[in-house]
């Protein structure tokens, strides 16, 4: 048994199938759709993009403040420890201050600078009893106006 497909003759003479290739309505059908994807997907992105820098920047920062306690509480280099946190960056260091630091020692971590970070922003622990100075609330605000805080107490606790 022979199939006949429908065939008509180009200019030059060869076969060709009128069936092939695409409609312009399948064209702008499929246009459409991979616009209707990426109009969904784009803002989804970026939300989970600004979550994450959040939740990233949260727990960095948290790392850094029990890391210092326990360097300072363990009186290594016999000197108090610190926290001092920027917009783009987290530095973890040795000394009575940040200004006083000794920068040999520094710890940096990188933080998203989409962030504004407001409250506390340098807390030095006492050598060996650990005790923040100040205590107090760090907060984070992403541009989309969604925020985390993070609060030390008198005693040391990191709550967030």
């Amino acid at each position: 048994m022979i199939h006949k497909e429908r065939l008509g003759r180009c200019s030059t003479g060869e076969h060709r199938d009128r069936n092939a290739g695409f409609t312009l309505l399948e064209m702008l059908l499929s246009v459409a759709l991979i616009v209707a994807v990426a109009a969904v997907g784009i803002p989804v992105y970026q939300s989970y993009q600004v979550r994450n820098d959040l939740d990233i920047a949260e727990v960095s920062i948290v790392h850094s403040l029990r890391r210092a306690q326990l360097l300072a509480r363990a009186m290594d280099q016999d000197a108090p420890w610190g926290v001092y946190v920027a917009s783009g960056r987290i530095t973890l260091f040795e000394g009575v201050s940040y200004s006083a630091r000794n920068s040999g020692l520094d710890e940096l971590f990188d933080a998203p600078t989409s962030l504004v970070i407001s409250g506390v922003q340098e807390i030095v622990f006492s050598k060996f009893f650990g005790k923040p100075q100040p205590a107090g609330t760090m907060t984070l605000t992403a541009v989309n106006g969604a925020t985390r805080n993070i609060t030390i107490n008198e005693q040391g606790t990191v709550n967030y």
